[in-house]
This record gives structure tokens, sequence and C-alpha cells, in this order.
């Protein structure tokens, strides 16, 4: 598919770029808490000392549902599912609905991004202040999801240009 008239040139391999990264590293991340939970001696790539452990940080109640969930269904619920399969859902979708040039789907990514934000300073936050932890992993999505946001409103400004000159 070639550049939509009036879309900026990068926004199509910036977006797929995030997308596929930020896939990658929820990917990573369901497999460390998988990984944690069978075996607890399991080490991580991103464990590099007591303060700085991604696994740690995965496997805390923050790790599953935000830390809110479990306050309303039952800690192993299937509605409490690790952030992680929450970051592929979201990945997943910004990948797939940024293939359209609706101004409906440039309106759902930006308030998709947003509400991403929103979970990013909130999980940053408990790293930071609650579990007094570095998680490159987890820092590296919140970098991801700030540039989506950045992408997805200038992807919204283009998609309202291009309808404006339509009419």
């Amino acid at each position: 598919m070639g550049a939509i008239q009036g879309f900026p040139k990068w926004e199509r391999k910036v977006r797929m770029f995030l997308c596929l990264f930020g896939l990658v590293l929820s990917i990573y991340a369901l497999h460390v808490e998988v990984s944690r939970e069978r075996n607890p001696d399991y080490r991580a790539l991103c464990d590099l000392g007591e303060s700085v452990s991604c696994s740690r940080v995965f496997t805390s109640r923050w790790g599953r549902g935000f830390g809110l969930v479990q306050y309303f269904v039952a800690k192993d619920s299937p509605l409490n599912q690790p952030n992680s399969v929450l970051g592929i859902i979201f990945y997943t979708l910004q990948m797939g609905l940024g293939l359209s040039v609706s101004k409906k789907a440039a309106a759902f990514l930006v308030f998709s991004s947003w509400v991403s934000v929103a979970g990013s300073l909130y999980l940053a936050s408990i790293l930071a202040f609650v579990l007094g932890d570095f998680c490159m992993v987890c820092v590296s999505t919140y970098i991801v999801n700030f540039a989506l946001l950045y992408t997805n409103l200038k992807r919204k400004r283009a998609v309202q240009e291009i309808k404006e000159k339509a009419r």
C-alpha cells in the first residue's frame, strides 16, 4: 500500500515500528511472568539487580489488571489478565486500525492512546513510588505509548484535513 494523500509520509512506518516493538515487549513481558510463575528461580534478561527487576514488577499485584481489577473480581478470574495481555491487544488494535483512514478509527486511536498514556503514568508512579524498582521493559512500553499518542494525534489532524478538503 502506498502513502495516502495528505498523511504524513513517516506515519505508517513509525506506527508499524512502534506497534511491533510494543508487541515484542508485551510478549516478552508475558513470557517472563509465565516463566517466573512456573519457576520462582527463573531469571529474566531484564533482571539486573535487586532494584532493577522486571520479573518482580510483572509478578507483583500491579502486573495484572493494573492492580485494580482484583478489587472487583477474584484474583484468578479470567477478567484479571496480565497487563502484557492488555498490551498485546492494544498494539494489535493500533496496528489494525492504523490501516483505516476513517475519522472514527482516527478518533478511537487517539482515545485509546490517551488511555494507554494514563495507564503508563499510573504504572510508572507505582513502579517508582510503591515498588521502588526500575523496569526497562515497562519504561520502554511507556515511551512507545507516548510516541503512539503523538503519531495518532498527527493522524487525526491529517484525517480531518483530508475530510475538509473533500467537502
